[in-house]
């Protein structure tokens, strides 16, 4: 393959997962400096992206127009809002385009850029047939952090110092984070608790994380603060209400403000999502809770730990066979939490 000018990441989403496969961005810096480097995304995870100088280009793939026409059954306005994206995709003559999501829809996106090196990373549901290359997306090995992207960046002769996870934020974001504690009565340093996930079998239990809440502020000295989404609320607002003390900000941040807020904490306390993955990116002390899923077991840094009971039917993944009692979790106690969560460097600096 010649030494590729323009190059297109493409990654829709989640948000978890945008943030490990960040570590693309300065690993293919470190390879090609001066190429164009461009970034395909949904409108939810661009914000992860929008700011960083690293990259030339942050396209936003307009999925939910897309869904909008098609349930409205508005073929022609849809074949026009395609053709057009489609013919400006083109137009950027992207050289390579590197299928990060290995999925379908970001499979036939990669094909449409028009790309003659398409390479694409444990390529599934025929995406693979798209693809000029596909790289495995488990490497084997040991469970680094976002080891299928950097077994990617590997593939494509990137140095491996070069991978670490790339968030960025305008300074806006972090005066807007600063308003946000402030009005919560956070005025200093403070701690962050992520609990939530999108799926049950990953969560820990909102009254731990109530019980932990408090005597983690009292070990600490500092406040505690709960973070989350617009679709958090509900459940942010329980454990609140059983934990006295806690600041909810929940839904009340952006996402770019999010990562602010993260970067600026003490101490991130969380489970598999995106905002533990996060708090490793911004190098802040971080705990991961993981039981059905283990994205990873080293975190690549000594600021960062998991905590993971293996058992014998984890990780289960999206398949529990537990019946609902969801045990690899349930073996987080608070007492072992928080005694792990106390000890990582920095955290009673």
């Amino acid at each position: 393959m010649s030494t590729p000018q323009r190059i297109l990441i493409v990654r829709l989403s989640a948000i978890g997962d945008v943030v490990m496969a960040s570590g693309l961005i300065p690993a293919l810096r470190a390879r090609h400096p001066d190429a164009h480097l461009a970034w395909l995304i949904e409108p939810a995870a661009a914000p992860l992206l929008a700011a960083n100088p690293r990259l030339d280009e942050v396209i936003v793939w307009p999925r939910g127009e897309w869904q909008r026409l098609r349930t409205e059954r508005r073929w022609r306005e849809l074949a026009g809002a395609v053709r057009r994206f489609v013919g400006a995709l083109r137009a950027r003559r992207f050289d390579l385009v590197l299928d990060t999501q290995g999925l379908l829809k970001s499979g036939l996106l990669a094909r449409a850029s028009g790309a003659a090196t398409r390479i694409g990373l444990g390529s599934k549901e025929g995406s693979r047939y798209l693809m000029t290359r596909v790289v495995a997306r488990d490497p084997g090995g040991p469970r680094l952090i976002g080891r299928e992207y950097r077994a990617l960046a590997a593939a494509l002769g990137c140095p491996p110092e070069a991978f670490r996870m790339d968030l960025a934020t305008r300074p806006e974001d972090a005066v807007a984070a600063r308003e946000r504690l402030a009005e919560a009565g956070v005025d200093g340093p403070y701690a962050v608790l992520a609990p939530f996930t999108t799926r049950p079998q990953k969560h820990w239990f909102e009254e731990r994380w109530a019980a932990l809440a408090p005597r983690l502020a009292a070990r600490l000295g500092l406040p505690v603060v709960l973070l989350g989404g617009p679709g958090d609320r509900e459940a942010a607002a329980r454990i609140a209400t059983a934990a006295p003390g806690l600041r909810d900000l929940a839904g009340r941040t952006s996402l770019a403000q999010t990562v602010a807020a993260i970067r600026d904490a003490r101490l991130l306390i969380g489970v598999d999502t995106g905002l533990t993955h996060m708090g490793i990116a911004c190098e802040v002390p971080t705990l991961a809770l993981f039981g059905s899923t283990r994205p990873y077991l080293d975190p690549g840094t000594p600021r960062a730990r998991v905590l993971y009971h293996a058992l014998p039917c984890s990780p289960c993944r999206r398949r529990p066979t537990c019946g609902g009692r969801f045990d690899c979790m349930r073996a987080h106690e608070v007492d072992g939490v928080l005694a792990a969560a106390v000890t990582l460097p920095g955290v009673l600096a």
